[in-house]
């Protein structure tokens, strides 16, 4: 039997997670508190589920990812109905919006200058996550679409193969000098410090454990791409630099230069896929046409 729900309590429902309070939502949306909630339990009520959890802040129960999801689509197909009747907001806010979650090196590499070539133009909300992480913010409805490392499409989605993003182990003459001139590789490499982006970045251990090293080296850990690269240039360590199909990313230190290991061994492949709602939106389309043109021609394949 299908659903009849009203768009106000999905718009509630939606604006009670962004704002993490029923206070706060009934705030943003102009309603009394009690109003809030009257809205949220007729919801619940015409679901047969609880959809939100009441913590501080509020969070959607398994039931109400999926209604949230929902509630997002719903409000952003009304949202670029309006603008086409010509009866949605003025100027720049009647641009659709888009949320999107991305890992931060495709962030750093090819996704902004595919988003800045975007007309007729759209407002994007980036959201960053790593790469194996981003799917859940699609799963949850916070995004209409991701970059992801998943293949499988999260329910209600769509899934295309974008290409592979190529890391390179990489360090400073003066690393490789001190470490790796005088040792054998495997052993410079249990010595050696290296540098992580985050407690989720495995790539260089995925070098570590092919080489047979077991133990864990001095680690440095920098959670910025920026920043990231610019600690490998200094010589903290060495790191996995990202190596777009051109080269390596626009800020990356000069200078840079691979570890004296076998190509096969020293680069990590990650298959990254754009994976969206199911759902025409004309915006979200044209979001998904660039990025995956961009990826062809910036990843490899």
């Amino acid at each position: 039997m299908a659903l009849d729900l009203d768009t106000a309590q999905l718009r509630s429902l939606a604006a009670a997670v962004d704002t993490g309070s029923l206070e706060a939502a009934a705030h943003a949306l102009h309603v009394t508190p009690s109003a809030m909630s009257q809205r949220l339990r007729a919801l619940e009520g015409a679901v047969g589920q609880v959809l939100l959890v009441r913590s501080r802040p509020v969070r959607p129960t398994g039931a109400g990812e999926v209604v949230l999801r929902l509630a997002r689509q719903v409000l952003a197909l009304s949202h670029e109905v309006a603008v086409e009747l010509g009866s949605g907001p003025a100027d720049t806010d009647a641009w659709p919006l888009v949320p999107v979650a991305v890992n931060a090196d495709s962030l750093a590499t090819w996704v902004l200058p595919a988003l800045a070539a975007l007309a007729p133009p759209v407002r994007v909300e980036l959201h960053r996550a790593d790469q194996d992480r981003t799917h859940l913010l699609l799963r949850d409805g916070t995004v209409m679409a991701a970059v992801t490392s998943r293949a499988d499409p999260a329910p209600g989605c769509r899934s295309v193969p974008l290409g592979r993003m190529r890391y390179r182990a990489m360090a400073t003459p003066a690393v490789l000098e001190r470490w790796f001139s005088h040792l054998d590789p495997v052993d410079a490499l249990a010595r050696a410090p290296l540098v992580r982006y985050d407690r989720d970045d495995d790539l260089q251990h995925v070098v570590l454990r092919r080489v047979g090293v077991t133990v864990d080296p001095p680690t440095h850990t920098v959670p910025a791409t920026g920043e990231h690269l610019a600690a490998v240039g200094l010589g903290l360590g060495w790191g996995m630099v990202p190596d777009a199909r051109h080269g390596v990313p626009v800020g990356a230190p000069a200078g840079l230069v691979p570890l004296p290991l076998p190509t096969a061994t020293a680069t990590v492949d990650v298959a990254l896929h754009w994976q969206s709602w199911r759902l025409r939106s004309p915006a979200l389309s044209r979001v998904g046409d660039a990025l995956v043109a961009a990826a062809a021609a910036r990843l490899h394949g």
